[in-house]
């Protein structure tokens, strides 16, 4: 049993998203309630939204009072069969999972969901009311769920590099710059990305030269969307998929940076993406951060207190600052009178709030919260006008498809090649190497390992096959179970971890270096900080980002290099002995991935 619910302030349902033993016992229980009436034999396949409220508005009510009110909300319930319900709030709506799950997975879910949302919603989570986001918010989660059950670079959340020799990488990196450069000729766009991802494993990526950076999370989203164009979730004959999607970016605060994305399939397993920044920058990220602060003071203002609320207007005021220069500088006939109607209101509103700050006058304060009802409407009509524009993706669809033929023609000597690749990027058994095979056979005992470049977010692990040799017992739940048990341990701040079943020994280790690549020991553990770490994810927000501040709080981020080696060995192999593999793993790993690492100490 699994289901996602939002609810937006008004304990409405925005979206639904539930497998079948979900729908047939709320239809049950709501038949019995009599917030039904549907007959006994009624389709149960599907859930009346009114039912979905009648059910659930006690405890959203609850949780939302115990939140704004107290200041501390409930995020989970544990029921005694093992039914688990989870909340989590984006923008102002209520995210709900019920699962017969343990808490951090359905955390982990919700987390996911979020991010999905903001993906293709950016602040607005109202327009997942329309059938078209609507379906595409389903595909993608269905996608995500389907995955991290398969995958496991998408379980731990990180890119997967496809193992090629640099011939191939360097041809397959100069058609990509052919067909981008062509592509912006032939287009208004000049910042255009272009990418190959085989059976959902990074091949290539080339940016044009004004294009901004996609971040790790970026490209880990565009691998989901292009799995969800498969015929298993699609249900589309078009030679392409096109959509439009707002990425985080590469900057450390995430921003809404709206794309036009197009997938291409050049054949089966192998897919070519586009993706044209489209709209101003600066105005999508103003409005984010508008959005993002608005929220945040409508939740403190219900405290009606004073100290409470400055900082949050601070806040609002200054992203309205930035947001009012960033619509100065790009004045377009289009949004120009919706901007002026936007500052307008704000004016009106920021002298309400600087009315109560002066006064604690109750009268100033229910007259901005009455206006801001006002303004939250012309923010979202303003980024529909600047962030979101569909006739651009009919109108870059045939260009497009035209470079793309360009593309699946000179790749077509390699497409063999690459998918079988794909399948076995490189495995422990493997013979089809002699430098694989040669470097593996340096470590005796050792069955599987996961490393994880975690400034580019990159990871480096053989490909599971658990049907060569059943008598190693080794099973995808086994790997699973181990990276879940590392990340929840890693949550409560412990970097490194060795344990063992009846058959395997398991380690897990986090480590930094500088960026010459001297290691570097943290100058505040995090299981001594004060600071909670949230769950260890890239999707939901960049964790390792997050545990770098904590442990080098007065340290420059991109000055800290972080690194993750999850390894399992046989049963028989020694501590110590694990210690030196994993020791010289992480020193040699480049000999596999072609990028040069530094030796490192564990310990």
């Amino acid at each position: 049993m699994k289901c996602l619910l939002v609810f937006d302030h008004l304990n409405d349902v925005v979206y639904t998203n539930y497998d079948k033993e979900f729908s047939e016992h709320v239809c049950e229980f709501a038949s019995l309630q009599g917030f039904t009436n549907a007959p006994e034999n009624a389709d149960k396949s599907s859930i009346d939204d009114n039912a979905l409220v009648q059910i659930f508005s006690p405890i959203i009510t609850s949780q939302r009072i115990m939140s704004c009110q107290f200041g501390n909300s409930y995020t989970s319930i544990q029921c005694d069969d093992g039914l688990n319900m989870c909340f989590d709030e984006y923008m102002g709506y209520l995210f709900v999972s019920v699962a017969r799950e343990d808490i951090p997975s359905i955390k982990k879910f919700l987390s996911i969901c979020i991010t999905t949302v903001r993906y293709l919603c950016g602040p607005d989570v109202c327009q997942l009311r329309s059938k078209e986001k609507n379906s595409l918010a389903t595909r993608l989660i269905d996608s995500w769920v389907y995955l991290q059950s398969n995958d496991q670079a998408v379980f731990v959340e990180a890119v997967e590099q496809l193992v090629v020799n640099s011939d191939v990488s360097s041809v397959t990196l100069q058609i990509l710059r052919k067909s981008v450069d062509k592509l912006v000729t032939m287009t208004d766009c000049s910042k255009i990305h272009a990418m190959v991802l085989v059976n959902n494993k990074f091949l290539s990526l080339f940016s044009s030269q004004n294009a901004k950076e996609l971040s790790a999370s970026d490209i880990l989203f565009s691998t989901i969307l292009s799995h969800s164009s498969s015929p298993k979730f699609a249900e589309s004959e078009n030679p392409l998929d096109s959509l439009q999607i707002l990425l985080a970016g590469s900057d450390q605060t995430p921003s809404c940076l709206s794309h036009v994305v197009h997938i291409i399939p050049i054949c089966e397993g192998i897919n070519l993406l586009y993706l044209l920044e489209v709209g101003n920058v600066a105005i999508s990220s103003g409005l984010y951060e508008v959005f993002h602060h608005l929220h945040a003071m409508q939740f403190v203002q219900i405290q009606r207190n004073v100290e409470t609320l400055r900082p949050a207007f601070e806040n609002l005021d200054l992203a309205m600052k930035r947001l009012n220069d960033a619509l100065k500088r790009n004045k377009s006939g289009a949004s120009e009178n919706c901007a002026k109607q936007l500052i307008k209101k704000w004016d009106i509103i920021r002298r309400k709030y600087l009315d109560f700050i002066k006064t604690n006058s109750d009268e100033a304060l229910l007259r901005a919260e009455t206006l801001a009802l006002g303004f939250l409407e012309n923010l979202k009509q303003l980024l529909s006008l600047t962030s979101i524009d569909e006739k651009i993706i009919s109108l870059s669809q045939k260009q497009t498809l035209e470079v793309a033929k360009m593309v699946s023609d000179k790749l077509n000597t390699y497409n063999e090649f690459l998918k079988v690749k794909s399948i076995r990027n490189f495995t422990l058994g493997s013979r089809d190497s002699l430098t694989i095979n040669k470097y593996l056979e340096e470590f005796p005992g050792l069955v599987h390992f996961l490393y994880v470049d975690r400034v580019s977010h990159r990871v480096t692990a053989p490909t599971l096959d658990f049907s060569a040799d059943e008598t190693n017992k080794l099973t995808k739940n086994k790997i699973w179970a181990m990276i879940k048990f590392s990340r929840n341990h890693l949550q409560e701040g412990n970097l490194s971890l060795m344990w063992k079943d009846t058959i395997f020994n398991y380690a897990y280790f986090l480590w930094f270096e500088d960026t010459s690549g001297t290691p570097m020991k943290p100058l505040v553990y995090p299981t001594n900080s004060t600071k909670a770490l949230p769950l260890p994810s890239l999707l939901g927000s960049d964790f390792y980002q997050r545990l770098k501040e904590v442990c080098f709080p007065k340290m420059p981020s991109n000055k800290i290099r972080c690194y993750e080696l999850f390894c399992v060995h046989l049963g028989l192999v020694t501590a110590s002995c694990v210690l030196e593999h994993t020791r010289r793993l992480a020193a040699t790993i480049w000999e596999l991935r072609g990028l040069k690492a530094h030796p490192i100490d564990l310990l």
